[in-house]
Formats: C-alpha cells, structure tokens, sequence
C-alpha cells in the first residue's frame, strides 16, 4: 500500500510578466491552473492511469504572487475511497528581490475521480496512513467530503420543493 507521504510532488516555476494581471500581480488563474496541474499529476500517479477533476473543494489565496518570484508547489494525497480522492496543495513563493523565508500564498483542496479507458470511475487502493499528520489529514477531508456530499443533499432537496411547489 502506498502512504501519503509517498505521494508527495513538488513543482517549481518562476513567475513571469505573461502570468500578470492588471495590478502587475500573478493573475490567480495561473495559480488555479498551477495547482490543478500538480493535483492531477499527484492523482494520476495514485489512479494508475487517469483521474480527472471533479471538485476544487477549497482555494485560499493568501497574499499575492509577485512577476519574478518563485513559485513552489507542493501536493499530496490527503484522501482515497473507492474511486475517488482528495489531493492537499500548498503553495509558496520565494521573492525574487529579497532573501527571506518562503511566503505561504496559497492552498487548495482537490478531488479527483479514477476512470478507465471508457472514462468511468474505477477503483483505487486504499492509503496506508502511518503518521499523526496524515490521520488528521484524511480526517479532515472526511470532514470537507461529508461537507460537500450534504450540500449537495440539501440543494437537490430544495430544488425538489420547489418543483413540488410549482405542480401544487
């Protein structure tokens, strides 16, 4: 079995001025695709194969990601069921004109769904969990799955209501 740890990636990338926005900052889709980027090859490499994305279930931005800095992202599976899972990333920045410790800019939560070659969910092995940290981890994306599933429960029931309320 495969622990978290062991699926740990890491990316690297200096920020340029085509990543810009108006403001001169990177714009935050670059950081979205970025991270996506990561989180699926981390999936991916868990699936054995494709796993495509299903949920950003969270994205913080924390503070901005200047042209020049480096950017460093780190992703690992926080999270496996039967065909899905939760992929953790955390990004940070070096500055580029100053020497100082990394900057936290943000952090993301992903799900991604295993598929076989007709694109269908297939199974994948569970996650061997060793350490404290990676208990709280899965734990805490059970948390943000039971979350999203109830969401879901409850806006499906809603709209359900509402097509009661429609016929009566």
């Amino acid at each position: 079995m495969t622990t978290p740890s062991e699926t740990n990636v890491q990316l690297n990338e200096i920020m340029r001025a085509t990543e810009a926005n108006l403001l001169g900052t990177v714009h935050g889709g670059h950081l979205m695709k970025a991270v996506d980027s990561i989180a699926g090859v981390v999936a991916n490499r868990y699936a054995g194969g494709p796993a495509v994305t299903a949920a950003l279930d969270e994205m913080s931005f924390l503070t901005p990601v200047r042209v020049g800095d480096i950017l460093h992202s780190s992703a690992q599976l926080n999270w496996a069921g039967r065909s899905s899972m939760e992929v953790g990333v955390r990004v940070e920045v070096d500055r580029w004109d100053s020497i100082t410790d990394r900057v936290h800019v943000a952090s993301a939560y992903l799900v991604f769904v295993a598929v076989d070659a007709e694109g269908k969910p297939k199974p994948i092995p569970p996650l061997d969990l060793e350490t404290p940290e990676e208990r709280r981890r899965f734990r805490e994306a059970e948390i943000r799955r039971e979350h999203r599933l109830a969401m879901r429960a409850a806006i499906e029931a809603s709209r359900e209501a509402e097509r009661s309320e429609g016929d009566a």
